[in-house]
């Protein structure tokens, strides 16, 4: 549907797929010997929440890195976005292996991933060393302590209700392969051993810079129900 699309996303940063996610960025092949996530499956089993743990009450604030063990296991962090109703963009495809891509008619591309299995990555109770593991394992050559801090819409609230944020570690804009200028933003959630990847590439610093606006006023972190 055209409005207020969720998407519901699952799946696994693989050896295969870590190529689609960082759109205009180089990505070495992780090690073979190093610990890998378990294989994907098609659907989510029906999640297990722990007893007593109040949903409502962690979407109504905000989740500051350091905040991630307030989420309980189970149903991962989702995204909700409507990219897709602004002019110029349109969908390349729909949860194909877990992600779903955008573009621009001014070569902009925009993707979002959700995945689930991320136990050998996850550093417990730790979401910046859980993220940072992330990092590595798509792209062995990054410089994790480049990672900046950015904030996310947190929650489906309406515009006449409180919002709130989530933080993500990213790399911000920087010149890509072929000239492009492109950022990424991620987190792994460590409870839920769930991430979300988000990467942006545009043809230079100006239609990023635009084409960011345009996709952050579209995306929504939706926590665990």
């Amino acid at each position: 549907m055209a409005k207020n699309v969720r998407r519901r996303l699952a799946g696994l940063v693989a050896t295969g797929s870590a190529g689609v996610l960082l759109a205009g960025c180089s990505v070495n092949v992780p090690d073979p010997a190093a610990p890998q996530p378990s294989p994907s499956v098609s659907t989510l089993a029906t999640p297990t929440i722990t007893p007593g743990h109040d949903a409502a009450a962690v979407a109504a604030k905000d989740l500051p890195l350091a905040a991630g063990g307030t989420l309980a296991p189970g149903e991962p962090v989702t995204i909700s976005t409507r990219l897709e109703e602004v002019p110029g963009w349109s969908v390349v495809h729909s949860a194909l292996q877990g992600e779903t891509r955008y573009k621009k008619t001014d070569g902009c591309t925009f993707a979002v991933r959700v995945s689930v299995n991320q136990g050998p990555l996850v550093v417990a109770g730790d979401d910046v060393a859980s993220t940072k593991e992330l990092f590595k394992y798509l792209n062995s050559g990054v410089a994790v302590d480049s990672l900046k801090t950015a904030s996310l819409r947190w929650g489906e609230g309406g515009s006449d209700k409180p919002q709130h944020s989530v933080e993500f570690l990213g790399l911000e804009p920087s010149a890509a392969s072929g000239g492009q200028s492109s950022v990424v933003l991620a987190r792994l959630f460590s409870a839920p051993a769930s991430s979300v990847y988000i990467s942006l590439a545009c043809p230079d610093g100006n239609t990023l810079t635009q084409a960011r606006a345009e996709a952050m006023a579209q995306l929504v972190v939706v926590p665990p129900s």
